[in-house]
């Protein structure tokens, strides 16, 4: 009897020992993992923050003088080479400007909506991604919707910032307003009309509408979501621009619409 229980004791001081080991080792193997993925989020931080250093030069700030100001757009104006941002990528569509935010990036678009979720502006994989367009917009006149996405990263670049439209300091002050919308043809001021947090759905993400009725209950819809009322009118003839990046651990979204200006 005795020689069994010595071996029961045995048996589980050998248990217990695994058990130590095996949380151990995946203690180890969790730490191994976290490491890495910091690693990555740092280098691929790195990467992006090299490329915007190296486009900095295509894109030219100019502050315009007082007398030169209107309501249609801001004092700093944004002239874009876009044979420089090209040359990089001839994905490169567009460059979008937020006041309010850091958001001041070129856009880019593909045959999808996935490769840019994980690639940079210059193809490499990049766990940041970088700032892209619907695929399903053409930027040919008939796109009433043109939407646009950008990862929400913890540094605080792609469309971190957009976050900022649903704070009362950003949506108090009219300045922040009117969007900077640039292609390689034209440039274009953009309204804001509409901010805020949805659960995840795809219906603010549409860009084609099967009639006038289709597109009234849209803009009906997305309008009355906004946090704050901007006091804007939308009808048939507006075309708008949406942009949006997660929130939540990637629970909900942060929406922005915008008018263009006539």
């Amino acid at each position: 009897m005795k020689n069994i229980r010595k071996h029961e004791k045995e048996e589980d001081k050998n248990f217990t020992k695994f058990l130590i080991y095996l949380i151990q080792l995946i203690c180890w193997g969790i730490l191994i993992y976290s490491l890495i993925e910091i690693g990555r989020w740092y280098i691929h931080n790195k990467q992006n923050e090299k490329i915007l250093n190296e486009i900095s030069n295509a894109i030219n700030v100019e502050q315009k003088q007082n007398e030169e100001q209107t309501d249609e757009i801001n004092s700093n104006e944004y002239n874009i080479d876009f044979k420089t941002l090209k040359n990089l990528n001839s994905d490169t569509m567009a460059f979008v400007k937020v006041p309010g935010t850091d958001i001041e990036y070129p856009i880019v678009k593909t045959t999808n909506n996935d490769f840019y979720l994980k690639h940079s502006l210059d193809k490499t994989y990049n766990a940041a991604g970088w700032i892209f367009m619907d695929y399903r917009n053409k930027l040919d006149g008939t796109d009433k919707n043109i939407v646009v996405y950008g990862h929400n990263r913890k540094n605080g670049t792609m469309f971190s910032s957009l976050k900022n439209v649903l704070n009362k300091q950003w949506y108090s002050n009219p300045e922040n307003f009117k969007i900077q919308f640039i292609t390689e043809n034209e440039k274009f001021i953009y309204e804001v009309f509409s901010v805020y947090q949805i659960e995840v759905e795809t219906y603010y993400l549409q860009t084609k509408f099967i009639n006038d009725n289709e597109y009234t209950s849209f803009i009906e819809t997305i309008k009355n979501r906004s946090v704050y009322d901007f006091g804007i009118d939308i009808n048939t003839d507006d075309e708008i621009l949406t942009l949006s990046t997660c929130a939540n651990d990637n629970n909900y979204r942060v929406v922005l619409h915008a008018r263009k200006v006539k």
